[in-house]
């Protein structure tokens, strides 16, 4: 397993350079049929249109290192956290306008992955036992919002979070989780904005043919992990494989990846990088199938609890 010990200027560069590996997966001919989040490279938009945005990554960054080496001195906002969550439908066809059951479907799921409640938890290699993490987190559905639109597609320049482009604004998002379910576009399953960034585009974005698990989910991301995957974004995990060739997701107990890996990898997966670890493919931050990822690591664990704690960019939740 890494070792995780990085400087305020080297956060600076890993925020302001790890597209390198994100540009290489967005123009794979496999797009349309294989996971693609674009979570890394919204964030280098984000970095370019705002330079005092990777300021506050790194300070981010830097309490998460504090906190790691002593969770214990920090208390967790009222010791458990309960994130409220709004959902933003987004359509124009009556596919897209999802149902209740199938919005309540993934609020489950999120329940499920977050509390290790998920059927397929006990399918985690024995190698990673000792690491697999119950995050103890939980979501309750607040509110919907629908609103009907002339729009095909939204893309990832957050137009559907913005009234002004014809999209939903967040409700209240320093206190509740707003997802906005509508068509993307260009393959993409969906993207969240990492902690740090404007409150007035903060939240998650989801493709609505990912969202759930019934109505229209698609095989094989008809499991709801697209959510999970992209919530474990905007509560501070980055992709396995550090979104550059064996690059790091800031996590010391995950192992390090070649890259990202999709369908469902016959285990052991070995990586090729130093020390050729097996890789956790099973982890909900690569890119495998609904099907093929099922737990997040204590190390990943405390990253997500740091951002809730007392200091904590995310403190303000409930």
């Amino acid at each position: 397993m890494k070792k995780i010990l990085l400087s305020a200027s080297l956060l600076m560069m890993l925020f302001s350079c790890q597209n390198e590996d994100s540009a290489k997966i967005s123009s794979t001919d496999n797009k349309s049929t294989a996971r693609y989040c674009a979570s890394q490279e919204v964030l280098e938009r984000q970095l370019k249109e705002d330079p005092t945005l990777a300021l506050r990554m790194n300070k981010i960054e830097e309490f998460t290192e504090n906190f790691s080496k002593n969770p214990s001195s920090y208390r967790l906002v009222n010791g458990k956290i309960e994130i409220p969550v709004v959902v933003n439908v987004l359509y124009k066809t009556t596919a897209e306008n999802i149902s209740l059951t199938q919005i309540q479907s993934q609020i489950n799921v999120l329940n499920q992955d977050f509390n290790a409640t998920n059927t397929d938890y006990n399918q985690v290699p024995a190698l990673f036992a000792g690491v697999k993490a119950n995050v103890g987190i939980s979501f309750v559905l607040d509110q919907v919002i629908r609103k009907s639109t002339t729009k095909t597609s939204w893309g990832t320049a957050d137009a559907m979070k913005k009234t002004s482009t014809g999209g939903l604004a967040p409700t209240t998002p320093t206190t509740k989780l707003n997802l906005w379910v509508c068509t993307i576009g260009g393959g993409i399953l969906g993207y969240a904005q990492f902690p740090g960034g404007s409150s007035s585009t903060d939240g998650v974005a989801i493709d609505s043919k990912y969202f759930g698990l019934s109505g229209t989910a698609n095989y094989p991301y008809n499991l709801g992990r697209t959510a999970t995957h992209e919530v474990g974004h905007w509560m501070n995990l980055r992709h396995i494989w550090g979104d550059a060739t064996c690059g790091s997701d800031l996590v010391s107990d995950t192992p390090t990846h070649n890259t990202a890996n999709y369908g469902v990898p016959t285990y052991p997966h070995l990586s090729t990088c130093s020390g050729t670890p097996v890789e956790m493919t099973m982890n909900y931050m690569d890119y495998t199938d609904d099907r093929g990822m099922y737990m997040f690591s204590t190390g990943q664990k405390t990253r997500m609890d740091a951002i809730f704690a007392v200091g904590g960019s995310r403190a303000s939740f409930r």
